[in-house]
C-alpha cells in the first residue's frame, strides 16, 4: 500500500481485515497529513443529499463512479465513523461533519483499529516506481531499498499541496508503462485576476459574503475571497471545473457576480433612485443598496477599467451592474495551491477490481484517478469509496 491518505488507509483497513498482511508507504513522516489539513476548519467528511443529487456533484465522472458510491455511500461512511467511536451529524447545509468536527480524533483512533489489525507503516518512503526486477523502489533515510508485493495499492493523491505529501510525480512513472493518463489540473481552485494594484494592496484576504457567482447558465449562492492574483472560495470552487475549460480553451473567462442576490433587479432600482444629497457616491451605495466596501469597491474597479463614472449611470443599470458584475478571468491559479486535481488514471485503464489492467496486481485509488467534484464532502466520499473498492479488489484478484 503506498500513500496514507484516506484512500489508502481505508483500502489497507479492507486488506487486513480480509487476513492479508499489509504495509503502508508514505514519503511523510506521518499519516493522513492532507485529511488534517482538511479537517482544520472542521472536517466535512460527506454530504446528506438524496443519493441522485449526490452522484449528480461528480459530473461526467458520475457513472464511473457510481458502483463503488453505491457500495460505500455516505451512510457507510457514517457508520464507518461511528464505529471509530465518532459520531456525525448533518449541517444545517447537509454537509455532515464528526462531533468533534476536528479530523484529529477520527484519524487517531483510525490509526489505532489499524494497528489492531495489524497493519504496518513505514514513513519517509518516497516511491521511486519499480526495479529491474521489478520490485517496488523507494528512497529512505538509510538510503534506496527494494521490496517485493504480492499485490500493490496506489493512493498517492492528486498534485495539489504537495507539502503535504501529494505531488503528482507518479503520473509520469505510470505514463512510461503505458498507463493513459488525463493531464492533471487544478480542481477547486482560485483564478488569476488582473486588479489594480489600489484594490489589490487594499481588498486581498477580504471576504466577499452573501453573493451569488454565474457563468454559463450555472448560478451559485455562497462567498468568495479577494486574493491578490485574483479571486477564490467556496463559490468559485463550485464553478471551477467549467471556468477552467473556459479558460483553457479561450485564455480568459468572465464570471457575473451578483453583490445583492436576495433583491431583484426592480427593487434594487428603487433603491438607487433615491436622493443622495450630501454623501459621498461610496457612502450612498454602502447605505442605499447596502453593499460592503469591498463590494463597492469592485464596482469602482470594473468603472475604472470601463472608463465609465458610476455616478452618470442611471438606476436600473447601475441596479444590473450590481447583480451582474462582470469580472474577467484571465488564468487558474497554481495547482500547488488547489483544494484538489482534476485528471490522472482513466477508468479504462482500471477493471472491476480498480486494477490496473495493463499492470497485474497493481490498484489505484483516491484522487489518482480521473475525476473531480466540488467541495462539500465529495471529494473525501470518493476518496474513500475508490479506496474501498480497491482494497476489497486486492483479495479477490489474489484469490482468483
Amino acid at each position: 500500500m503506498i500513500g496514507a491518505g484516506p484512500a489508502g488507509l481505508i483500502a489497507a483497513e479492507e486488506m487486513g481485515k480480509a487476513g492479508l498482511r499489509v504495509t503502508v508507504y508514505d514519503r511523510m513522516p506521518s499519516a493522513g497529513r492532507k485529511f488534517l489539513l482538511a479537517g482544520r476548519g472542521g472536517l466535512n467528511l460527506t454530504h446528506g443529499e438524496p443519493f441522485g443529487d449526490f452522484l449528480r456533484r461528480y459530473g461526467e465522472r458520475a457513472e464511473a463512479l457510481r458502483a463503488v458510491l453505491e457500495s460505500f455511500p455516505p451512510a457507510k461512511l457514517r457508520e464507518w465513523s461511528e464505529e471509530l467511536g465518532q459520531k456525525t451529524f448533518e449541517g444545517s447545509s447537509g454537509r455532515i461533519f464528526p462531533e468533534a468536527f476536528k479530523a484529529s480524533p477520527l484519524l487517531r483512533a483510525w490509526l489505532r483499529k489499524l494497528d489492531e489489525t495489524g497493519v504496518s507503516f513505514e514513513f519517509r518512503h518516497r516511491w521511486l516506481g519499480w526495479d529491474d526486477a521489478g520490485a517496488l523502489s523507494f528512497d529512505t533515510p538509510k538510503g534506496r531499498i527494494a521490496t517485493k508485493a504480492e499485490a500493490v495499492v496506489l493512493a498517492l493523491g492528486g498534485a495539489s499541496w504537495p507539502r503535504l505529501g501529494s505531488d503528482g510525480a507518479w503520473a509520469e512513472m505510470l505514463s512510461q508503462r503505458g498507463i493513459d493518463l488525463a493531464p492533471l489540473q487544478p480542481a477547486n481552485s482560485g483564478f488569476k485576476v488582473e486588479w489594480s494594484p489600489l484594490f489589490r494592496d487594499r481588498f486581498q484576504g477580504t471576504p466577499l459574503k452573501r453573493i451569488a457567482l454565474s457563468f454559463g447558465d450555472v448560478s451559485v449562492r455562497g462567498e468568495a475571497t479577494i486574493a491578490a492574483y485574483g479571486i477564490e472560495g467556496g463559490a468559485v470552487y463550485a464553478l471551477s471545473s467549467r471556468l477552467r475549460e473556459e479558460v483553457v480553451a479561450n485564455g480568459s473567462a468572465t464570471l457575473l457576480i451578483s453583490l445583492r442576490p436576495d433583491l431583484d433587479r426592480e427593487a434594487l432600482a428603487a433603491r438607487l433612485a433615491a436622493s443622495r444629497g450630501k454623501q459621498s457616491f461610496s457612502n450612498f451605495l454602502r447605505k442605499t443598496a447596502n453593499l460592503s466596501p469591498v463590494a463597492v469597491a469592485l464596482l469602482q474597479e470594473w468603472a475604472a477599467k470601463e472608463h465609465r463614472r458610476l455616478t452618470e449611470m442611471q438606476p436600473d443599470e447601475l441596479a444590473s451592474l450590481v447583480n451582474a458584475l462582470p469580472v474577467t478571468l484571465t488564468g487558474i491559479a497554481a495547482v500547488e495551491t488547489a483544494i484538489s486535481t482534476a485528471g490522472g488514471i482513466r477508468f479504462e485503464e482500471l477493471d472491476e477490481n480498480f486494477m490496473l489492467r495493463k499492470l497485474p496486481g497493481v490498484f489505484a485509488a483516491g484522487e489518482m484517478l480521473d475525476w473531480e467534484a466540488p467541495t462539500g464532502g465529495y471529494l473525501l466520499q470518493a476518496s474513500f469509496a475508490t479506496g474501498v473498492a480497491a482494497g476489497r479488489g486486492v483479495p479477490r484478484w489474489l484469490s482468483r
